[in-house]
């Protein structure tokens, strides 16, 4: 007997393995093309907003696996907001670099922790 014919598999169109290094570029410029970023906007303007903030680029030292999970933990947030009517735009980190800089300045201009930049 022949089992392969016994199994109830479904009958579809998708290959055998999805070779994403290959397909991913044809994804990408279709996506680019339709403009869905700005049509998902679009289509949740008006419904509440969610604003996940993105933390800095690698803040806490070296790049790690940690960087990974919590980048694909924030997307998945992200993405099931968009899809359960919110409007949630994906807002990047901000630059830590420029820290340092602002630190200097602080104290260069004589501006406290406890004073504000605007007095």
């Amino acid at each position: 007997m022949d089992y392969n014919k016994t199994l109830n598999l479904p009958k579809t169109d998708f290959p055998m393995r999805a070779s994403l290094p290959q397909r991913e570029p044809e994804f990408l410029k279709k996506w680019n093309e339709n403009d869905q970023y700005k049509k998902l906007m679009d289509y949740n303007e008006g419904k509440p907003l969610f604003v996940l903030h993105d933390g800095p680029p690698y803040a806490n030292g070296d790049i790690h696996i940690g960087h990974a999970l919590n980048k694909t933990l924030k997307d998945f947030i992200v993405r099931y907001k968009n899809m359960t009517g919110f409007k949630s735009p994906f807002v990047p980190g901000w630059d830590t670099h420029g820290l340092p800089t602002e630190l200097a300045a602080r104290k260069k201009a004589g501006i406290t922790a406890e004073s504000n930049i605007s007095d």
